[in-house]
């Protein structure tokens, strides 16, 4: 089994509360990972495993042995029954480790039930630490889930497609989506064409046929899902005028490739989305590294009207870094002109320019580098954040 970087936070959790959360989307180790921390383990979609934990509940929850209990939204009385278990021993940590993959059903049981008794950490697809070098060739391509094709290229896109289809068909009519799964598929398609661009429900739902309003409650099941994710701008206090909406993005680049039809990384190269694909599969990396570091730091993205812009602005209880993204292996002064120019409207203590340089130039404060030089350093110097 790899190693998941968010194992070490995961086992620091629960040994401060009773009950940890481990969520993300369908398939991407959750229960490979809590049965590695586990042997006493329930599946909740079963009804035989249901049947034996309601048999055995008190016998169980009186050992010392972490209890994993898998889907825990499929049973929505098993929360109000483990709070009044866990608050008979409300000092005793790590007794509880719940995976679900994330609806709202599962966040508002969590919330009403389990409030202050209960940490969520989020399991991602893999991240570039998690995988050898052979498989970190194929990540951007085929994304991050295990069996998606990153660690067999056999298996992508098709993985994806089907994966996808059974989320329309299945899981996001029972986590409650109002929208018959033709229109999710259609959906679905229609978000990978907009991929790295400003939010617009309004445009998406005259393609569909629907209201704006509609459009973004039924985006919310795909960020509840881990799907997607909308990057708000951060809000400058500058005379220049800045971009107010959110810019979208497919979190795992894998299933962006398989919806768009990329199926090679010699074609990947020669679409020409190919640079907004690299800026968010950089993005939600570098996300994903702080949150299994455990690093409270905020994302947005920054842009003015006159055409200053940041791909990527972290702001940490101490500094505010600045982070532009380019696909190339030669990026110009031009681009360094240009990433200094607006992090200076935002103050930013620290500018990263991102691309496939083979050798970095870091004096500090002005840093040019690949992903992984800077990935490196978030886990040397992120702290500063």
């Amino acid at each position: 089994m790899l190693q998941r970087a968010i194992r070490e936070v995961l086992e620091l959790r629960l040994g401060r509360y009773p009950a940890v959360g481990l969520v993300g989307p369908r398939q991407t180790g959750k229960t490979t990972l809590a049965r590695s921390l586990s042997d006493v383990y329930y599946d909740m979609e079963q009804e035989e495993d249901r049947l034996r934990l309601d048999l055995d509940w008190n016998r169980v929850f009186e050992r010392q042995e972490l209890v994993v209990l898998d889907e825990a939204q499929s049973w929505p009385p098993l929360f109000a029954r483990l709070r009044g278990t866990i608050d008979q021993d409300r000092k005793r940590n790590g007794r509880v480790l719940l995976l679900g993959s994330v609806s709202p059903a599962l966040i508002r049981e969590i919330s009403e039930s389990l409030a202050g008794r209960m940490s969520v950490v989020e399991l991602t697809p893999f991240l570039l630490s998690e995988v050898d070098d052979d498989s970190r060739g194929r990540l951007w391509l085929c994304g991050g889930y295990p069996d998606g094709g990153v660690l067999d290229e056999s298996q992508f896109p098709q993985w994806q497609l089907d994966y996808l289809r059974l989320l329309a068909q299945r899981d996001f009519p029972e986590w409650g989506m109002p929208a018959r799964p033709r229109v999710i598929e259609r959906m679905m398609y229609m978000l990978a064409a907009v991929h790295g661009q400003i939010w617009n429900a309004s445009q998406i739902g005259q393609s569909l046929g629907l209201s704006h309003n509609t459009i973004n409650n039924y985006l919310g099941y795909f960020e509840g899902a881990f799907l997607a994710r909308r990057l708000l701008p951060y809000q400058a206090n500058i005379r220049k005028r800045w971009v107010k909406r959110p810019k979208f993005y497919w979190r795992d680049s894998g299933l962006l490739h398989a919806l768009l039809r990329v199926e090679r990384a010699e074609e990947l190269l020669r679409k020409p989305w190919v640079g907004a694909s690299w800026e968010g599969f950089v993005i939600d990396q570098v996300i994903g590294a702080l949150a299994s570091d455990d690093r409270r730091v905020d994302p947005f993205y920054f842009r003015t009207s006159d055409g200053y812009e940041l791909d990527l602005v972290l702001c940490g209880a101490r500094e505010r870094w600045a982070i532009e993204i380019k696909l190339t292996s030669s990026p110009g002064p031009e681009d360094m002109w240009r990433l200094n120019k607006a992090a200076d409207l935002i103050e930013a203590d620290k500018r990263i320019l991102v691309s496939h340089v083979d050798a970095a130039s870091d004096n500090g404060s002005q840093v040019s580098c690949d992903l992984p030089y800077l990935l490196n350093l978030l886990q040397k110097d992120g702290h500063l954040l």
